[in-house]
């Protein structure tokens, strides 16, 4: 509530842009956080309804995907796109800017919420996913073996994988009370190939499947510096066409938002102004 109106100010400024120069106020609808969400919607009504221009109502993910739209080259339709972040993952068919098929998604845990959760088994501070990342490239990757779970189709499951770092921390603790502090990189390193090992795996499955080549990843985990090496690595392998958003379109933006409204306000796609926020509204 404090930083919306100088945060919007300064937007403005920047983009040497006058109120009266806006065609349509854009806002995060769902999911999220409900307090952010409810600010950003009642700041988002009142400029629409001062300014008299429509409201366009954003749902998060597809805003997510379509950050692929901001890279350089842009993604070519259709493509599949391997959506990450803490609290999603999927596996999307996005055939235009507004036509999109979630067919994968995960059935408990998100790939973000696996890494912060094995961070915090390994004693390390939140957000735990840029610090696996990072003392990931000092391990060795394959030094430890953590199973991988078969679930059907493209949806993930990631509380196994928790379950069994779990149990085999406490079983080589009671051997040496040390174990994690002397093996901690190789630790960070073998957790994220497995995360990203099942991350790929799902993808791989989807392309071959699907026949769609041109391939995409999206949100925060989309980050991570294994992530990107591997679908890389599996685009060169696989004649994938391979587009990664830039780092600053990876974790939550603006742009991402502005984009989708964008082409929303192209198709007359406007909200109500009763339409409410919600912190874990489905995607239609």
């Amino acid at each position: 509530m404090e930083q919306i109106v100088p945060v919007t100010t300064q937007a403005l400024q920047k983009a040497g842009v006058s109120l009266d120069e806006l065609d349509a106020i854009a806002f995060t609808a769902a999911p999220g956080l409900i307090g952010s969400l409810l600010v950003g919607a009642q700041f988002a009504k009142s400029m629409a309804l001062s300014l008299e221009i429509p409201l366009i109502a954003v749902h998060h993910m597809q805003a997510h995907v379509l950050s692929n739209l901001l890279a350089d080259p842009p993604a070519d339709f259709p493509f599949l796109c391997l959506t990450v972040s803490g609290g999603h993952t999927q596996i999307v068919i996005c055939k235009s800017p507004l036509e999109m098929e979630v067919i994968g998604e995960t059935i408990d845990d998100a790939a973000g919420e696996a890494f912060d959760k094995a961070a915090k088994l390994l004693g390390l501070p939140y957000p735990g996913g840029p610090m696996i990342d990072t003392l990931s490239r000092e391990g060795n990757p394959n030094r430890f073996t953590f199973p991988e779970p078969r679930i059907p189709g493209y949806d993930f499951s990631f509380s196994g994988l928790k379950t069994a770092i779990l149990y085999f921390l406490k079983e080589q603790l009671k051997k040496d009370h040390q174990f994690i502090e002397k093996n901690l990189n190789d630790l960070c390193a073998s957790i994220q190939l497995r995360i990203v090992s099942i991350l790929i795996n799902k993808l791989k499955k989807a392309v071959n499947d699907t026949a769609i080549h041109n391939v995409c990843i999206a949100g925060g985990v989309s980050a991570n510096s294994s992530l990107r090496k591997l679908i890389l690595k599996n685009g060169s392998e696989n004649n994938w066409k391979v587009t990664i958003p830039p780092f600053e379109y990876c974790t939550d933006n603006a742009a991402m938002i502005a984009i989708t409204g964008y082409y929303k306000f192209l198709a007359n796609e406007f909200s109500p102004f009763t339409v409410t926020p919600s912190a874990r509204a489905t995607w239609d």
